[in-house]
């Protein structure tokens, strides 16, 4: 049976066993999109509420795996630490402490989750901090309930006849769970004398159904059961499972679309629904615990974790300054917070405290993007932190703490030097195993990010430090190499490394991709780029390029160097953040045709409605914001200057809800398929001839109107006036 008719009746049977709804955009949302990864990590079919603590996911390799070993009670953070494996059982089974339940007929929705095991059928709806879970029996045996350690360590009691807590060491924090059964339990077994780690229960033979509700903190038991009683008073499951769909019916309706395929309509709001993950809220009621000071805080206010910058800054945390600019306020400041209490601005901020992963200083990108469309938090403080990172501490991939002698030489020389090949590494700092320099994509993070804390000095007046931070700025241009035209690794002494080739260069000199993708990482200066390669035209022949240069290998020995280069057309790679704005770099050199076929092709090529949906790793709503900004028709090509740049829309109606109650309406009139190329564009009944529009004006609502066709108007857009801004300057908006 076709998947999708399996989709769509299984959508039918929790309609008839939850609630009777009317169609909604929530029903286009299908988490197994994506969920066989092409290469590296698959999505998840992740149940939960927007921005919540508690995220159910099966544990299993991927959605081909039919035999699921635990229901973790939460994930901690996205793609880290599980906690609580819990797994219901019927009758006696071979090795209980490692069984895995063979699973069929699953239902998957934002708010609900349903399977098939041997035995029974499980069913779980979440709240913020807690969840419920609904077991069906369906044949003879004692109805055991397995709670498994999956962490460092853990430990299960039976408190009494109805109750269970747990407690998990993971990453140097702990969590905790307060359980509670409408069904009397008994006779608890470990897997040996005092063992606690994992614990087997039974709940009888007679049990027909069962609910079993929890709550989770990370402060304590007793706040995990305050929780639990606060958020699932009872076990009335169809109420929470009704809850959890007007949550996620209120969230997804903040953009509605219409007309456009109705394969599109699922890939546009599942893309939403995963931009819908993080970061998470921990504050449990008035208090919340720190992983960066070992403290807990009380507080009314929202403390925000769990944010992947090197992936989200480029449009996920954009997507939220249009639909939730309080929350991104709440979001900077728990920034700002952390950096208060462990005396670093973390990069990747996750439950467990700050993870050095990746590269750059994008906390200065998200703080400027935010301050420069008009968001309120704590800019002096935040500063203070996006100061010390790019001055004081080390920008080595996946390294933190005091800089080193390979920084000291950059703040000298203006870029990272390289090594030969073979040459051995001297810097025992560098992660030489496998992430190595990566000294060209080091340059490029740090440029862009010096820019956007020129901006935040300039705002707070800080004159000698908008000078420095701008002078760092410029510093992409010590790796153009005027013969390749592209942005290429020097060594210490300033000479081209010579003898490789830019298909295969990886990881020593790039992060996750290779010469192609980086030579486009300026996104701050794209004209100064343009104006490195010879001017525009040689800028659009580069372009041109890029997606017509063959792999030159097979492909197992190309995704052998560079795993992370999925989704390729020619040289192009779709499958990793990077590559993100540079289909829209057509519109900054008069060419904005080409941007609308190739954001088209790209979409259409590698995001469907089907298990292989998406060409490399989500990221949890990095990559699916691209989808989303895209599908709308424009993208924030620049995160730091408030201007989005236009694409071409795969919808005809898009209404955008904004938070002041204004709607921002986007039509497409004549769009189809074919009819994909913008002929003419108005903004509120004005003709527009430039191929991008201001973040004031999307927030003031009003309508962009375009007029679309089956060939490209080469004429549309294409004058030097029309081209975005970008450039060194911080007057870009004429303020």
């Amino acid at each position: 049976m076709k998947r999708h008719i399996i989709f769509i009746l299984g959508a039918a049977l929790l309609v008839f066993t939850s609630c009777k709804q009317t169609c909604s955009n929530l029903d286009y949302v299908d988490p197994t999109i994506g969920s066989i990864s092409m290469l590296l990590v698959p999505t998840r079919t992740t149940v939960h509420l927007p921005f919540q603590v508690v995220r159910w996911d099966p544990s299993r390799t991927d959605l081909t795996d039919d035999h699921i070993a635990d229901f973790p009670l939460t994930l901690t953070s996205h793609r880290q630490q599980y906690v609580f494996g819990f797994l219901p059982i019927v009758g006696n089974v071979e090795d209980v402490w490692t069984y895995k339940q063979e699973s069929d007929h699953e239902i998957c929705k934002p708010y609900y989750y349903s399977v098939d095991l041997q035995g029974c059928t499980l069913s779980f709806a979440p709240e913020g901090k807690s969840g419920i879970v609904k077991v069906d029996y369906n044949a003879e045996g004692d109805r055991q309930l397995r709670l498994r350690n999956l962490n460092e360590s853990s430990e299960f009691q039976l408190v009494d006849d109805y109750t269970l807590t747990g407690e998990a060491t993971f990453s140097g924090m702990k969590a905790y769970t307060y359980i509670v059964s409408d069904t009397p339990l008994s006779n608890p077994q470990n897997p040996a004398p005092n063992d606690h780690r994992c614990l087997l229960i039974s709940a009888g033979k007679d049990v027909k159904s069962m609910r079993i509700k929890y709550g989770i903190s990370y402060i304590s038991i007793e706040q995990a059961k305050h929780n639990l009683q606060h958020e699932i008073p009872d076990f009335d499951f169809q109420q929470v499972c009704q809850s959890g769909r007007k949550v996620w019916d209120d969230r997804l309706n903040r953009i509605n679309v219409s007309g456009g395929t109705e394969a599109h309509k699922r890939v546009f709001y599942t893309a939403f629904y995963r931009c819908s993950e993080r970061m998470v809220d921990i504050n449990e009621y008035g208090q919340y615990y720190s992983a960066f000071d070992h403290q807990v805080h009380k507080t009314d206010q929202p403390f925000y974790t769990d944010n992947w910058i090197w992936d989200t800054h480029i449009a996920l945390e954009p997507l939220e300054t249009i639909l939730s600019p309080a929350m991104e306020e709440h979001r900077l400041n728990s920034y700002v917070e952390m950096f208060k209490q462990a005396g670093e601005m973390p990069s990747f901020a996750i439950i467990s405290g700050a993870w050095p992963a990746m590269t750059g200083n994008y906390v200065a990108v998200w703080m400027a993007d935010c301050m420069n469309k008009g968001l309120d938090f704590d800019i002096a403080t935040g500063y203070e932190g996006i100061r010390k990172n790019s001055l004081e501490c080390t920008m080595l991939p996946w390294r933190d703490g005091p800089k080193c002698e390979l920084d000291d030489f950059y703040h000298e020389h203006g870029y990272m030097p390289a090594l030969h090949p073979g040459e051995e590494e001297t810097c025992e700092r560098v992660s030489d195993y496998w992430e190595k320099r990566q000294a060209v994509s080091i340059t490029t993070a740090n440029s862009y990010s010096d820019w956007a804390i020129a901006q935040v000095a300039h705002r707070l007046g800080k004159n000698a430090d908008e000078t420095l931070f701008l002078r760092k700025a410029a510093n992409y241009k010590n790796v153009y190499n005027p013969a390749t035209k592209l942005l290429w690794p020097k060594d210490k002494d300033g000479n081209w490394i010579e003898g490789v080739d830019p298909r295969y260069m990886a990881r020593p000199y790039y992060t996750e991709n290779n010469a192609y993708t980086f030579t486009w990482d300026v996104k701050h200066d794209i004209a100064g780029l343009a104006a490195l390669m010879g001017g525009k035209k040689q800028m659009e022949a580069k372009l041109d390029e890029l997606y017509h240069i063959p792999l030159g290998t097979s492909k197992f020995q190309f995704y052998y160097k560079l795993p992370d280069n999925t989704g390729m057309i020619g040289q192009y790679s779709i499958g990793n953040e990077p590559s993100f704005h540079i289909p829209y770099l057509y519109d900054y050199v008069g060419a904005p045709w080409k941007t609308q076929k190739r954001i088209h092709q790209v979409i259409d090529c590698y995001f469907n409605d089907g298990f292989l949906g998406m060409p490399g790793d989500e990221d949890g709503g990095g990559m699916s914001a691209f989808l989303v900004f895209s599908m709308m028709g424009f993208f924030p090509v620049t995160p730091g200057l408030p201007v989005y740049a236009i694409g071409s829309p795969f919808f005809e109606h898009i209404d955008i809800v904004l938070p002041s109650g204004k709607t921002f309406t986007i039509d497409a009139k004549g769009y189809s398929e074919e009819n994909k190329y913008i002929q003419s564009a108005e903004l509120n009944g004005t003709a527009l001839e430039k191929t991008w529009f201001t973040h004031e004006e999307l927030m003031q609502g009003g309508t962009l109107e375009f007029t679309m066709g089956r060939t490209p108007n080469k004429q549309w857009g294409c004058a030097d006036e029309a081209i975005p801004p970008s450039s060194l300057a911080l007057d870009l908006m004429g303020e």
